[in-house]
């Protein structure tokens, strides 16, 4: 952190050593949970400025997993994000997999993708069994319809 610019307090400490710890996908709130249990005194806002800080440093990096909020890691487990529109689950696939989509999206259009800050969303393995490899077949019922409300709240699973 020093090398880069920024500084070492005790809070910072804490928050490295949370997304260390965590072995997931945290987010700011879950990050300050754990830091406060070290630091009291510490804030939320200073975990978003030290969140800022430490990504601006390249140490973390922060995810849009679909609708939910903004999740952090450590910079260094450089991967991309799957999640599932009915059951929440979060699925890591390796930095490459969108290279092709990349590279047709600057070729073609001029643009370049920062695609470590997104997730695709979709059906995981186990929420889409009758969805073959086109997209045809009949797709299990979605949250947000009608069919998608009729049980419980889709609980969270994290794949990393």
């Amino acid at each position: 952190m020093r090398s880069g610019g920024g500084r070492v307090t005790g809070a910072r400490r804490a928050l490295l050593d949370a997304l260390v710890d965590a072995g997931a996908h945290r987010t700011a709130d879950e990050l300050a949970g754990k830091v406060r249990s070290t630091h009291p005194d510490a804030h939320l806002s200073t975990v978003y400025r030290s969140l800022d800080s430490l990504e601006r440093l390249g140490i973390v990096d922060h995810i849009h997993l679909g609708h939910g909020r903004t999740v952090y890691h450590l910079a260094d487990d450089d991967h991309q994000h799957l999640v599932c529109e009915r059951c929440a689950a979060v699925i890591d696939i390796p930095k490459g997999t969108f290279s092709a989509l990349s590279a047709r999206l600057l070729r073609e259009q001029g643009f370049v993708v920062h695609p470590h800050h997104v997730a695709l969303t979709g059906l995981c393995a186990r929420c889409a069994p009758r969805v073959s490899v086109g997209g045809r077949g009949s797709a299990p019922d979605r949250p947000g319809t009608a069919a998608g409300r009729r049980g419980s709240a889709p609980t969270r699973r994290s794949g990393g």
